[in-house]
């Protein structure tokens, strides 16, 4: 599907995103994988170590995410997540999140997190991830 690459992993992203488990993850990441807030052109994760050791990081402070929906957009995927767990705040511990997946070469190669929906689609359906 070359207009639609991301369509390719989607449920192997939503697997192993669901299955608590951030080595399931690895082998969906570029390499050179970037993780950030929206706009940032120097996100704090630079490569696929560093995001796996985020979410160790935040699996091992007991926190949790459920994915309750991804949605293709091209070469990108909105994931909609539930977040539970020590450091969510309000909302009795648990709390609605975004992430925008960009695809290239059949791999991960940036991720976006939002705290808004609208946020997310609006960058899923622009052209440049960052």
């Amino acid at each position: 599907m070359p207009d639609q690459p991301a369509a390719a992993i989607v449920d192997q992203v939503r697997a192993a995103l669901d299955a608590d488990d951030p080595t399931q993850f690895r082998a969906l990441l570029h390499p050179d994988v970037q993780w950030g807030a929206p706009g940032d052109p120097s996100p704090g994760c630079q490569n696929r170590d560093q995001v796996l050791a985020w979410y160790q990081r935040s699996r091992d402070e007991g926190v949790r995410a459920r994915v309750t929906g991804a949605d293709v957009h091209g070469d990108k995927i909105v994931v909609s997540l539930r977040v539970t767990g020590r450091g969510v705040p309000d909302a009795g511990g648990a709390v609605e999140r975004w992430q925008v997946l960009t695809v290239r070469d059949g791999r991960i190669a940036d991720i976006r997190a939002f705290e808004r929906r609208d946020d997310a689609d609006a960058m899923a359906s622009a052209s440049d991830p960052r």
